[in-house]
C-alpha cells in the first residue's frame, strides 16, 4: 500500500523538555546498564555488551521459560532422585518423592533461590538439563540476546554460560510483561504447603519504587543482580554485573533515571495527533488519532519529532476508528516511537444520495439513483 507523508497539513511537531545538566553517575560494577523498560532506551551502560558469568539470575530465564510451557501452576510435580544429581549451593532441600506444585517450586527458584528447585523444573519441562537449555537459549534468541549462551538453569559456573548486562535487562523487560513471573519477582515473602520463602532482594524493603527481580552470586562472577523500579507511567530496568555495592548503585541508578530521563506523554489514546486531507468529501481534511498512549523518556533539553505516514491519498467515505496511518517521533534521526493513527470522525463522500421516499419514488419510473442529478424531473 502507498505511504505518503502528511507534510502539507503537518509539518513537523516537536516534544521537548528544557535545557538543564543532568547528574553524573557511576558504579562500582564491572558491568551495567540502566533500561526504560517500554522504550527499551538505555539511560546508563558500562560495558553492557561484555559477557561475563551471571549466576542467579539464570532463573528468570529458567521461570520464563517454564510458565510459558504451563499456564497452570497448579500441577503436582514428584521429584526425582535424577533430577537432583550434581545439585549444589542454595537449595530447597529437596528429596526424591517430594511432591510440590510448580507455583511452590517458582516461589523457591525466585526467592530463595533454589538451585534444586531449577534442576527439577527443567527436567520436569523438557526432560533433562540439555534440553532445559536448549529452550533457554532458543527464547534468548528470541528477545534478541546475542551475547548470552546457556548450559544450565541455575547459573552455576560453566565456561558456557554467559550473558551480558544489556541482555539480562532485555531479558528482565520480557518478565516485566508476563504477569506471572513479575508477581513472584515482586512478591517479599510467602508460605505454600509448608514452606516459608523471604524474597533475598533486598531492594523490594530498601527502595519504595522497587518491583523485583533477581539476586545472584558465585565466586567466578562476584554479586550480580537485577532490578525494576515504577514510578507512575515509567519503568526503569537496572542490571549490574561483579558489583559489591549492588545495593547502593541500584538506588542510585534508578534515582538517577527517574529524575533525568523522566518519560514524556507523546499521545493519549483517542485524542487528536494531526489532520490530513481527504478527497471526495465536502470536508477538506479529517482529523487523526492515536490508537493508544505513548510515552517515551527525555533528557531535559532533548527533542523529538513527530511525522505522520498515512496510507493514501485518503479518499472518502472513511468511517471513524480506520486506520489511516502511524505517527512515529524521531530522536536525532532515529525512529524511537511508533503509534497507529485512526480515523476521529466518520467523513461521508460528496455524492448526493435520496432519501428512502425518493429510492421508492425513482423506482417507481425506473430510475438508479446512482445515476440521477438531484433537482432532475422524474416524469
Amino acid at each position: 500500500m502507498k505511504t505518503i507523508t502528511a507534510a502539507l497539513l503537518v509539518l513537523a511537531v516537536l516534544v521537548s523538555v528544557p535545557c538543564a545538566t543532568a547528574e553524573t553517575v557511576s558504579t562500582s560494577a564491572a558491568a551495567a546498564v540502566l533500561m526504560d523498560a517500554t522504550s527499551g532506551r538505555v539511560l546508563y551502560e558500562q560495558g553492557m555488551h561484555t559477557p561475563r558469568p551471571i549466576a542467579s539470575i539464570t532463573k528468570l530465564m529458567t521461570a520464563l521459560v517454564a510458565v510459558e510451557y504451563t499456564s497452570d501452576l497448579s500441577q503436582e510435580i514428584t521429584v526425582a532422585q535424577t533430577w537432583l544429581e550434581g545439585v549444589e549451593g542454595s537449595s530447597l532441600y529437596l528429596k526424591a518423592g517430594d511432591k510440590l506444585t510448580l507455583e511452590t517450586l517458582l516461589y523457591g527458584l525466585l526467592l530463595q533461590s533454589g538451585n534444586d528447585a531449577a534442576q527439577v523444573i527443567a527436567c520436569w519441562v523438557a526432560g533433562d538439563l540439555e534440553g532445559f537449555a536448549q529452550r533457554m537459549n532458543e527464547k534468548a534468541q528470541a528477545l534478541g540476546m546475542t551475547n548470552t549462551h546457556f548450559t544450565n538453569p541455575s547459573g552455576l559456573n560453566e565456561e558456557e554460560h554467559y550473558s551480558s548486562a544489556y541482555d539480562m535487562a532485555l531479558l528482565a523487560c520480557a518478565c516485566l510483561k508476563n504477569p506471572v513471573v513479575a508477581e513472584i519477582c515482586a512478591t517479599r515473602n510467602i508460605s505454600l504447603e509448608g514452606r516459608t520463602f523471604v524474597n533475598h532482594n533486598k531492594l523490594l524493603w530498601l527502595e519504595e519504587d522497587c518491583v523485583g527481580m533477581k539476586t545472584g552470586y558465585t565466586e567466578a562472577s562476584g554479586r550480580t543482580l537485577v532490578s525494576a523500579a515504577t514510578r507512575g507511567e515509567q519503568t526503569l530496568v537496572c542490571v549490574t554485573l561483579d558489583d559489591p555495592d549492588d545495593w547502593d548503585d541500584h538506588q542510585a541508578l534508578l534515582n538517577y533515571g527517574f529524575e533525568t530521563f523522566p518519560v514524556t506523554q507523546l499521545c493519549a489514546q483517542g485524542r487528536e495527533v494531526g489532520q490530513v486531507a481527504v478527497a471526495g468529501s465536502v470536508c477538506p481534511a479529517i482529523s487523526v488519532v492515536a490508537q493508544a498512549d505513548a510515552w517515551y523518556p527525555l533528557e531535559e533539553g532533548e527533542e523529538l519529532e513527530m511525522q505522520l505516514d498515512i496510507f493514501g491519498p485518503l479518499t472518502a467515505p472513511i468511517p471513524q476508528g480506520t486506520q489511516v496511518g502511524t505517527a512515529r517521533w524521531t530522536l536525532h534521526g532515529e525512529v524511537v516511537a511508533e503509534m497507529p493513527v485512526m480515523a476521529g470522525e466518520s467523513v461521508a463522500d460528496n455524492q448526493w444520495k435520496p432519501s428512502w421516499l425518493q429510492r421508492w419514488w425513482m423506482s417507481l419510473w425506473g430510475k438508479k439513483w446512482e445515476t440521477t442529478v438531484p433537482g432532475m424531473s422524474l416524469i
